[in-house]
């Protein structure tokens, strides 16, 4: 109940936001993706200036994740292996359990019908 309230919280403000920025910047802009001739119309698109913003934002957070993954690969690869040790020992662990229950070859108590052995008292 609390985290909807809490992104609802979050996320109307943004869209309003997001949405008078669309709503404000409808000119149109000319993008060219030639770096040494920007006059050259073969490469160039013309777009809504917000367009172009939304875009930016969206490379950003996309490449920002990425960027975020790959540095935490060390860390993944750190718990995937110790994961695979955790299992290790449980297994040994059940192992040792599973002999530690069962009765070794001498039993503390005399089997029944065996004479016991008594010393002479002197």
């Amino acid at each position: 109940m609390i985290r909807t309230v809490l992104k609802s919280i979050i996320t109307i403000p943004a869209a309003a936001v997001l949405v008078a920025l669309a709503v404000a910047n409808r000119q149109l802009v000319t993008v060219s993706f030639d770096p040494f001739d920007p006059s050259d119309s073969d490469l160039a698109v013309a777009v809504p200036l917000y367009v172009v913003g939304f875009t930016t934002l969206i490379v950003g957070v996309v490449l920002g994740g990425i960027a975020a993954w790959l540095k935490q690969g060390k860390w993944r690869r750190t718990g995937t292996r110790l994961r695979a040790e955790i299992g290790v020992i449980r297994s040994e662990l059940e192992h040792l359990k599973r002999q530690a229950s069962k009765p070794e070859g001498r039993s503390p108590t005399r089997p029944a019908g065996s004479a016991a052995k008594t010393l002479p008292m002197a």
